[in-house]
C-alpha cells in the first residue's frame, strides 16, 4: 500500500474510508540519554541518609524505577556494595531494667479458612500450625 492509497488501514486489519496521505513523523525520542558518571551521581544522591528516591528522580527527570534498575547496576558490576543499595533504618531498642521471666498465660488462637475455624488454647509449635492450614486448604 503506498502513500496515496485510498484506504485507511486499521490496528485490526480493517479497512474503512479513504486516506489520501500517509505521514510518518521521524526524529529524536524523548527518551533521554545519560551518561555513566551522571547515573552514578543520581545513584549516589539516592544513598544519602534521609533521602526519597521518588524525590530524586522526580529533581533529575527520571523514574524511580530507572534509579532502582541503575543501582542494582552498579552493583552487579562491582561499583556499589550490597549494603549502600539499602540502607535500613531502625529505631534503637531501649530496655530500663532486666527482663523478668513470667508466666505467659495460655493464649487461645482461633483462625478461621473459609467456613473452617482452627481453634488452640494451648501452645502449639508453629511447623504443626502450618502443617494443619496447609491440610485445611488442601481439602477445600
Amino acid at each position: 500500500m503506498g502513500l496515496d492509497s485510498k484506504k485507511d488501514v486499521h490496528f485490526d486489519g480493517s479497512t474503512t474510508g479513504s486516506v489520501n496521505r500517509l505521514e510518518v513523523l521521524e526524529g529524536p525520542s524523548r527518551r533521554r540519554v545519560r551518561s555513566e558518571a551522571e547515573r552514578a551521581r543520581i545513584v549516589a544522591e539516592s544513598l544519602l541518609p534521609g533521602a526519597q528516591v521518588s524525590e530524586v528522580a522526580r529533581k533529575h527527570g527520571a523514574t524511580r524505577w530507572q534509579i532502582y534498575d541503575w543501582r542494582r547496576r552498579f552493583r552487579q558490576r562491582g561499583m556499589l556494595s550490597p549494603c549502600e543499595a539499602s540502607q535500613p533504618t531502625f529505631a534503637p531498642l531501649v530496655v530500663e531494667g532486666a527482663l523478668e521471666e513470667r508466666q505467659v498465660p495460655a493464649i487461645k488462637l482461633e483462625i478461621a479458612i473459609g467456613d473452617v475455624v482452627l481453634r488452640t488454647d494451648v501452645a502449639i509449635h508453629a511447623e504443626q500450625l502450618s502443617r494443619v492450614i496447609r491440610a485445611v486448604r488442601a481439602s477445600r
